[in-house]
């Protein structure tokens, strides 16, 4: 076979290169083992020339390097290029399931028949248990739609893990857009009656990871109730108006501006509550940062969204040695789920998953700036 002339080589090469640069890229690096399982991160860059970070342990976001209004890059997520940080965080970042948020005393009756958990925030389970997805290692698939790369996980969680009936085979789909969006699809299937909560449990700080706290970072919330709960975080059955409370955030309104503020004869410690989302607009929430101009808009086909405003948080982003803390409200969360302990409270959404009908949801994180 002749060589082809070194002008066709260099024009071939070009035409491939300007493919890939459409189709986005991806990049793909060792971090370690886990339990005899390669962790690796992937680095997906979008046309916009920003980064999303993610790793097969837990399926997760550890990473988002998007510019604010100086044009400045800076990570907004709680999240680490380390493994051993990454083993050590718990939720951060990771796709949490089979049950999202508690099931009260560890235990739920489906169809006359009552299952039990392990208990792992008491007296409840939080999150599926010890052994959740989020302590997974996953399978991993990258995708290059054009103009959108992509990494699709996925996992088999066999019958009674962590307690849970049916075998479901989980998929979850991160695709980064030339918009800065994070679009998170999950389709789910299981072969026996059961019930499935996912959420993803990034933290955020617009003003970029490590850069102090996120009280001052403006919440709109398109979200006209919530559910109150019990001493142990569980819901008591009731949908209340969040109107006249700290919870109101159905226009504009600093995370820190109720926080320390006298409710119900207590001192409002902070966020750790499920709203009902109205889910009538295509936007159900804003957060914006007055001081880098940074925003998320989130979006969600999901009846509820968990806002934790990393009241008890305190982990390492990277080796102790490198000395730096994500510490208490240096973070927040917008987990788009069903309604904590729905297996046990009928009036609430249902939850329940059945062969032969997928699971199937989409949330989307949008990143842009206000000048």
């Amino acid at each position: 076979m002749k060589s082809l002339p070194l002008i066709f080589v260099t024009l071939f090469i070009t035409i491939a290169n300007l493919q890939a640069e459409e189709a986005g890229n991806i990049r793909k690096e060792l971090l370690g083992t886990h339990q005899g399982s390669e962790v690796y991160r992937y680095i997906l860059t979008n046309k916009a020339g920003n980064t999303l970070y993610l790793t097969n342990y837990g399926a997760r976001i550890i990473g988002v390097e998007v510019p604010d209004r100086n044009g400045v890059k800076a990570d907004v997520v709680l999240g680490s290029d380390n493994l051993e940080s990454v083993l050590r965080d718990a939720f951060g970042g990771a796709t949490v399931g089979r049950y999202a948020n508690r099931i009260a005393n560890g235990r739920f009756i489906l169809d006359g028949v009552e299952y039990k958990l392990p208990v792992n925030n008491k007296p409840n389970t939080l999150h599926g248990g010890p052994n959740g997805w989020y302590t997974k290692v996953w399978d991993a698939e990258i995708i290059n739609n054009k103009n959108k790369p992509a990494v699709k996980f996925s996992l088999v969680s066999p019958d009674m893990e962590e307690g849970f009936p049916g075998t479901i085979n989980i998929e979850v789909l991160y695709t980064w857009t030339r918009k800065n969006e994070i679009i998170i699809d999950y389709v789910a299937t299981t072969d026996k009656k059961s019930v499935i909560n996912v959420t993803n449990h990034v933290y955020f700080n617009l003003h970029g990871a490590s850069e102090g706290h996120i009280f001052d970072h403006i919440i709109t919330l398109k979200a006209s109730a919530y559910t109150p709960f019990n001493s142990t975080l569980i819901p008591t059955g009731e949908i209340r108006s969040v109107k006249d409370t700290p919870f109101d955030f159905t226009t504009p309104k600093a995370f820190g501006a109720s926080i320390g503020d006298t409710f119900e004869d207590k001192v409002f410690s902070g966020y750790d509550h499920n709203y009902v989302l109205d889910n009538k607009e295509k936007i159900d929430a804003i957060v914006y940062d007055p001081i880098s101009g940074r925003t998320i808009e989130m979006s969600t086909d999901q009846p509820g969204m968990q806002l934790y405003t990393g009241n008890g948080l305190m982990w390492l982003k990277q080796n102790p040695s490198e000395g730096k803390r994500f510490r208490s409200r240096s973070g927040f969360c917008l987990e788009t789920q069903h309604f904590p302990d729905s297996p046990n409270q009928p009036d609430f959404p249902s939850t329940v998953i059945e062969p032969g009908k997928k699971f199937k949801s989409r949330t989307v994180y949008r990143f842009s700036v206000k000048e």
